[in-house]
């Protein structure tokens, strides 16, 4: 049974105003605007990651030789260090590693591969400091869980060594929209929605096939690509993204640990701060990464 917080932060969300018609910039000011505050004890630290804009994100008791690589949400349009800063100290305090998080590029100014580039230039920017494969681990939310498997599965394409994991956060792997749970869990999610979904979508995808494999991940084959933990909520509107992506690696050899939480929303751990489960799934993600980068 969920936390009876759950009920409250759900409450928060359908109490702040909607507005459809928002302009792309308006939104993007709108999710930095009730951003949350980074931890105090954070050290937040601005570099030019060959070319991206990119921030270290390190708190206390870190391991300089461990790295997470992390690609934020925000549907491809949207979100930014700023947005996802809080929560990524948070996933970088329970793994003990230092987090980059990537400005990468975002549409409908720089649609596909744009973002997919910026990705995989932090990696080996990464990998140029000095910094082990075998010590880094990429992960990311919604959008940016679709982009870190697009990452995995493009680094692998271009012969770079794999790093030792990938984490995907309710991640968006069908840009189409053509799982159930986009219909089944529409009334408990208030989070995303489908209309908010295709817009974005045809944003970030242009005049490609939106079933390029490296855009809807869901088409994926994940021979040879790094393990996987893939975490996602059983409320929420992606739910089927997250699980027949996990059905597909498996089924190319891939190690995956799925993650149904039950009654949790999309990207429940950004509300860490006052849900319990919140901090419980930073804290799984924690794990996972010390196990995958010891040694």
């Amino acid at each position: 049974m969920a936390s009876e917080m759950l009920a409250k932060v759900i409450e928060i969300i359908r109490s702040q105003p909607a507005n459809p018609n928002a302009s792309v910039a308006q939104r993007r000011a709108g999710m930095e605007k009730i951003s949350e505050h980074v931890a105090r004890d954070a050290i937040c630290t601005p570099v030019d990651a060959a070319g991206v804009r990119a921030q270290w994100v390190e708190a206390p008791g870190a391991d300089a030789s461990r790295a997470l690589l992390y690609l934020h949400g925000g549907g491809y349009t949207a979100g930014s260090i700023v947005t996802h800063r809080a929560m990524v100290a948070r996933i970088a305090r329970a793994a003990k590693a230092r987090a980059l998080m990537l400005d990468y590029r975002l549409a409908p100014e720089h649609p596909f591969p744009a973002a997919l580039d910026d990705a995989i230039a932090g990696y080996q920017w990464l990998i140029g400091q000095g910094i082990k494969p075998t010590k880094i681990v990429i992960a990311g939310d919604s959008a940016g869980g679709g982009l870190t498997l697009a990452t995995l599965l493009k680094l692998r394409d271009l012969g770079i060594a794999m790093p030792a994991a990938g984490v995907a956060i309710s991640p968006w792997t069908d840009l189409e929209g053509t799982g159930e749970s986009i219909r089944t869990r529409a009334a408990a999610d208030p989070m995303v929605t489908q209309d908010n979904l295709a817009s974005s979508a045809k944003a970030y995808y242009g005049t490609n096939d939106p079933k390029h494999p490296l855009i809807s991940q869901i088409y994926a084959d994940f021979t040879g690509v790094s393990p996987l933990l893939i975490q996602v909520g059983d409320s929420e509107i992606l739910l089927d993204d997250a699980t027949r992506v996990a059905t597909r690696a498996r089924a190319a050899g891939v190690s995956v640990e799925l993650e149904v939480w039950p009654d949790m929303i999309h990207v429940w751990h950004v509300f860490a701060k006052i849900l319990p489960e919140g901090q419980n799934a930073i804290d799984k993600i924690g794990s996972y990464v010390l196990a995958r980068t010891a040694g």
